[in-house]
């Protein structure tokens, strides 16, 4: 599943919940118990951002997701399958295969390869992959910009002390006037900034002129 780390490199508290289901208060209190924190974050909570999710966290979160809300898995029991996977792999939500019985999770034991605990066939299967396609899809949507930001600007006052930037993004007009000045073309910025348009460039021309 390597090649979905490539969609978007992270993920911040809005766009987790959005992607996940999961709501931020829940995000925040699962991080604060240690149940699941996230793969990038400032030891001061309270920053701005200091909560960001990987795409494999996403996986993991949209995975943990389905076990409360379609499975109906208690929380409790949540906890206790985190501690038993813990020992054996580095992100238990999303890179292991999940069953489901009667509320329970079960798991192929990585030594014997046997499914632990599971009391007859009439399982239900969490298909990681399928979990993985599904959070890549929605993150396509979420990098989809509003067509009314096009060649647009606008002040963002989490970059660079309320900077200009393009609306619908975090890239400051600044950046785009430094390219430009450095030799760059147009083609060659929205190369390096896949976001943008021929139209945010000139907006952003205009406006450091």
């Amino acid at each position: 599943m390597d090649k979905n780390n490539n969609v978007i490199f992270a993920f911040n508290l809005d766009h987790t919940s959005r992607l996940t289901g999961l709501s931020k208060g829940q995000l925040a209190s699962w991080d604060r118990r240690g149940f699941f924190k996230p793969e990038h974050a400032s030891e001061n909570r309270r920053e701005a951002y200091s909560r960001v999710y990987s795409f494999q966290d996403l996986i993991g979160l949209r995975t943990l997701a389905m076990l409360r809300k379609a499975y109906k898995v208690p929380m409790w029991h949540l906890v206790e399958v985190a501690g038993e996977l813990e020992h054996s792999v580095d992100r238990p939500w999303s890179e292991t295969t999940l069953y489901v019985l009667n509320r329970r999770v079960y798991f192929d034991e990585p030594d014997s390869g046997r499914t632990r605990e599971v009391a007859g066939i009439q399982y239900a299967l969490l298909r990681l992959e399928s979990v993985a396609g599904e959070v890549g899809r929605e993150v396509e949507k979420l990098r989809a910009r509003p067509a009314d930001t096009i060649g647009q600007i606008e002040h963002h006052r989490n970059v660079m002390h309320n900077a200009l930037v393009i609306a619908g993004t975090r890239i400051p007009v600044r950046t785009i006037h430094e390219f430009m000045e450095a030799g760059y073309s147009a083609a060659e910025i929205i190369r390096e900034f896949p976001t943008l348009t021929e139209a945010d460039v000139r907006a952003a021309l205009v406006r450091a002129a």
